[in-house]
């Protein structure tokens, strides 16, 4: 599933294409995905200006002037692709609709949004821009990892006394929102911190230590365009590279990067996902 760095990638490309413009004609190809689809969401979607694409977490969202906004989610497989791009940008015209094709946004510039998943894990909602934090799919999350918000003192605080492996506690959208297995074992490799340790056994310090660590690999990741493992794609249909960066996940078998470490990456099995660490030097 696409994690912080995947769909602030796909924000960024969709903005130049979305922000300020009208969409002139929405086609809604089936009622569902993981959930019903909005009632009426090609109408209400049809002629609203997007003000603004930000994005929460995992979840991007357009502010309409409509006073809507709509949540997006790309679930598994979902793919925003944009074609006929008038500011050459992309260099494909609109393609031929594609069977996965569920929700093709025209915009008054000429660009087409198609959001195409396999799997049809993805959603989308529509709710009152005014009331979006409230909304069930953002309500309880926690703060941005790279937000003014998350800092040293609240990570110290939010994981004393939990008996859960770190791991877990850095995966519980509750105390940090976005971050997913990949960037967790790339950071808890980074810090040395066994996935094993249970959280109230992490030392202030070294809690400390995964704020910066947390920013340095989301930041990394999306300058590379996020991680494709399977399915992720860019807006324009190309593939991000962070993957080739990796220092623990998915190198089962492999030396340790870590200088003067000759350690060989494992792998576990935590809560039905795999983790990847170094047992010789990540304590």
């Amino acid at each position: 599933m696409p994690e912080l760095p995947e769909v602030e990638t796909v924000r960024r490309g969709l903005a130049p294409s979305m922000e300020g413009q009208r969409i002139t004609r929405a086609q809604v190809n089936r009622p569902d995905l993981r959930w019903p689809f909005p009632p009426r969401m090609a109408e209400r979607l049809t002629g609203a200006r997007v003000e603004r694409l930000g994005r929460r977490s995992k979840y991007i969202l357009a502010d309409l002037d409509t006073g809507e906004t709509l949540i997006i989610h790309l679930g598994m497989s979902g793919r925003m692709l944009v074609s006929g791009d008038p500011l050459g940008q992309f260099h494909h015209d609109h393609p031929a609709p594609e069977k996965h094709d569920h929700v093709v946004l025209d915009m008054e510039n000429g660009a087409r949004i198609t959001f195409n998943d396999a799997r049809r894990f993805g959603a989308m909602d529509l709710t009152p821009t005014d009331r979006v934090a409230q909304h069930p799919l953002l309500s309880s999350l926690g703060p941005e990892p790279l937000g003014n918000s998350f800092d040293e003192d609240y990570l110290i605080d939010r994981l004393k006394g939990r008996a859960m492996p770190i791991k877990s506690a850095l995966l519980d959208q509750k105390i940090i929102a976005g971050l997913g297995n990949i960037y967790v074992c790339e950071v808890l490799h980074r810090t040395g911190i066994s996935p094993l340790r249970k959280a109230r056994d992490v030392t202030s310090t070294r809690v400390a230590s995964l704020v910066p660590a947390i920013r340095e690999v989301l930041t990394e990741a999306i300058d590379a365009g996020g991680s494709s493992l399977r399915d992720h794609r860019q807006t324009d249909g190309e593939l991000g590279y962070f993957q080739h960066e990796f220092r623990a996940y998915d190198r089962e078998g492999e030396p340790c990067p870590t200088p003067g470490c000759d350690g060989i990456i494992g792998r576990i099995v935590q809560s039905g996902r795999s983790s990847f660490y170094c047992p010789t030097c990540q304590r």
